[in-house]
């Protein structure tokens, strides 16, 4: 059996998570979805199919979409739904899980790499992260858990920018990159999105090739390595205009980037990681990059959550390919000099 593809969809409360799923659930896409819904609110997918004492965990839809609650945890409720496919008692295409408003989707992430079972059943596929723009603002500012969702997240969606001046947009726009610079943003109307940009993105396939992610490896003419306070150089149109009001947020997920053109020694890198996972495992939000090492002819791939990391061989370096190093750490107060100190020291 192939490995079932997983989303994790998550967002602050009332940022439009059901909207979005309920858009994707009656869609005629041929696809049969089995959601996961992490949390009772008043928000169910549809009240009239979920009801909240029934002793069922799982109800099949008219669509052929499944949906379940979690009454106990998440590996459980993965657990039953493979086995249920695996006997034909479920027929179902993927999984969607909805997080509640104030989860830290890392440890939902993390099941599917430290389970085995789970492992062996599902393929995580990406986190998308709901932001309502009316809101964001406070939200950011007061909750760490919404600055969370920002940093872990593979694509971003913007909900209720119809409520909100452009400027603000773009300033909001500006400040989530600074946290997550590698995570595409979308401005979407009450939950209308394109399927491919929901499903299949493979933010978590360490074997994806680089065209999923053509970014990744572009040096951007306004690369976001700095912190909050910018310098005289930033034309970013927010602070032509005096944009003060962006040096009031000082975020505590940043992001920073490191890049080199020598090659690493495995082992020391591998030991430094180690070292530095060991001590900010549960700051460091995600982690990756595409990597130059000694003794391969191939690009490493590399990413990691919180404490769990891995690296696989990517393609081969071109003839006439520059080999170098990119890697972005997301997280919450890394020190960003012992990073990329530490990084320097690895090198060959």
């Amino acid at each position: 059996m192939s490995l079932i593809p997983a989303t994790i969809l998550t967002g602050f409360l009332g940022s439009g998570k059901t909207t979005l799923l309920k858009r994707v659930l009656e869609e005629a896409h041929g696809q049969k979805i089995a959601v996961i819904e992490n949390e009772f609110g008043e928000e169910n997918i549809d009240s009239d199919i979920l009801v909240s004492d029934t002793q069922e965990r799982i109800i099949q839809m008219s669509n052929g979409c499944i949906c379940c609650t979690i009454r106990d945890d998440l590996r459980a409720a993965l657990h039953d739904l493979a086995e249920k496919k695996r006997k034909g008692e479920l027929d179902f295409d993927r999984v969607v899980i909805e997080t509640t408003g104030l989860a830290d989707p890392g440890p939902v992430a993390q099941t599917f790499f430290m389970d085995d079972e789970i492992a062996e059943s599902y393929l995580l596929d990406s986190i998308l992260t709901l932001v309502d723009a009316k809101h964001a603002g406070t939200q950011l500012d007061e909750r760490q858990e919404a600055r969370r969702q920002i940093g872990f997240a593979d694509q971003i969606f913007i909900s209720k920018t119809d409520l909100v001046s452009p400027d603000e947009v773009t300033a909001l726009m500006h400040r989530l990159q600074h946290m997550n610079p590698r995570a595409p943003q979308k401005a979407v109307h009450f939950g209308e999105v394109v399927l491919s940009e929901v499903f299949d993105l493979r933010g978590f396939n360490l074997n994806a090739k680089l065209d999923i992610d053509p970014d990744f490896l572009k040096d951007e003419e306004h690369e976001h390595e700095h912190d909050h306070a910018h310098g005289e150089d930033c034309d970013h149109p927010s602070h032509q205009h005096g944009g003060a009001h962006h040096h009031a947020h000082e975020d505590d997920v940043k992001s920073f980037v490191f890049k080199s053109d020598r090659a690493f020694e495995p082992a020391k890198l591998e030991d430094f990681l180690g070292a530095i996972v060991n001590v900010y495992g549960p700051r460091m939000l995600r982690y990756k990059g595409v990597l130059y090492m000694n003794g391969t002819d191939r690009k490493v791939i590399f990413q990691g959550v919180h404490q769990l990391m891995g690296s696989d061989l990517g393609p081969l370096w071109g003839v006439d390919e520059k080999r170098n190093s990119k890697m972005v750490f997301i997280g919450i107060d890394l020190p960003k000099d012992i990073f990329l100190q530490g990084m320097l020291q690895c090198l060959v």
